[in-house]
């Protein structure tokens, strides 16, 4: 009988406790903005916290207080930025796709070590014995604490150096907030030129160490068209708001530490029958390849054109095309 008091007792104390809870819920319930809800089902749920706010809840509340752009989730990109713009009643603001990459081109082969490591497997581990085991002391350490926070699988250690598959980066920045050396940076995706060293040395302090370095010797800044390149502390650097893709800085680099496939760099012919000599395309060459007079037909000297092909854009007749047979500069 006792038995049956009990669960009585605690049956009915269950019943008023959670009529209690239940009226507090709604008299003390917190109002949420219904857009934040939409938002929120439309973000991706990595929650990777790229975006820079505490997972995607964090970051569609923001966006409705007006403490983050529509476009805020590195995951997401263009396609939902456009859903959440259109949650909000707002323009989405189009911008240049970012994708992370690395600073080091010292491969096993081509940089050199001071000690053999035999510690815990982590950049952050070994960077704090004298700066690691690599000779240089800016270099990739190479034991992938950045491949351990990436969830997007992104980052690879091939050869001893990071590398990023920039298809399946979201620049969410774990990399970069992880990486002890600061290697990992930011640029544009359309963008291949790069320069790989993260190196502030200079000429033989830095080939004495890896044999893929910068060894500032300006050349690079030299051949480029537009002055793109730029040195920081003997360390060349692409201005990006300039660089016009020709890839002449990676043809003239003697250690070919700046990114560039010289192969893809498809040259440019005129259909003489469709040209009118407008000259916008010769005006645009920072090459001198354009040839010809006003309102006559143009003609492209192959040996002068790099294959930047800021000229196409430039032809409102259609007269410009690539070669299809791609021919590299060295």
């Amino acid at each position: 009988m006792s038995i049956i008091k009990a669960i009585l007792l605690l049956g009915g104390l269950g019943l008023i406790f959670g009529a209690i809870l239940a009226y507090a819920s709604k008299k003390f319930a917190i109002e949420v903005d219904e857009r934040e809800e939409k938002i929120l089902a439309v973000l991706p749920g990595a929650n990777c916290g790229g975006c820079g706010f505490p997972g995607c809840s964090g970051l569609a509340s923001a966006i409705v207080e007006g403490k983050a752009p529509v476009n805020g989730c590195p995951v997401g990109g263009a396609a939902v930025a456009a859903k959440v713009s259109e949650i909000m009643g707002v323009e989405a603001e189009s911008g240049e796709r970012m994708v992370a990459a690395v600073k080091c081109k010292g491969t096993c082969d081509k940089s050199k070590e001071k000690y053999i490591h035999q510690g815990i497997k982590d950049c952050r581990a070994a960077s704090v014995l004298n700066g690691g085991q690599k000779a240089c002391q800016s270099g990739c350490l190479g034991f992938g604490t950045c491949v351990s926070v990436c969830k997007f699988d992104a980052i690879k250690i091939v050869d001893g150096v990071a590398v990023v598959d920039e298809d399946k980066c979201v620049l969410c920045g774990k990399c970069i907030e992880v990486c002890p050396k600061a290697l990992i940076v930011k640029k544009p995706a359309s963008k291949e030129v790069f320069v790989q060293c993260n190196s502030n040395e200079f000429g033989k302090a830095v080939k004495d160490k890896c044999s893929a370095g910068c060894i500032g010797c300006g050349k690079c800044a030299k051949v480029c068209p537009v002055d793109a390149i730029i040195f920081e502390n003997k360390l060349a650097k692409v201005d990006y708001e300039k660089c016009i893709g020709c890839k002449e800085c990676a043809v003239s680099c003697p250690t070919k530490v700046i990114a560039g496939e010289i192969k893809d760099r498809r040259k440019v012919t005129i259909d003489e029958e469709k040209c009118i000599g407008c000259t916008a395309c010769a005006r645009q060459c920072k090459f001198g390849a354009i040839e010809g007079e006003k309102k006559q037909p143009h003609k492209i000297d192959l040996d002068k054109c790099k294959g930047c092909h800021l000229c196409l854009p430039k032809c409102k007749k259609g007269a410009m095309s690539l070669v299809e047979e791609v021919k590299a500069t060295n």
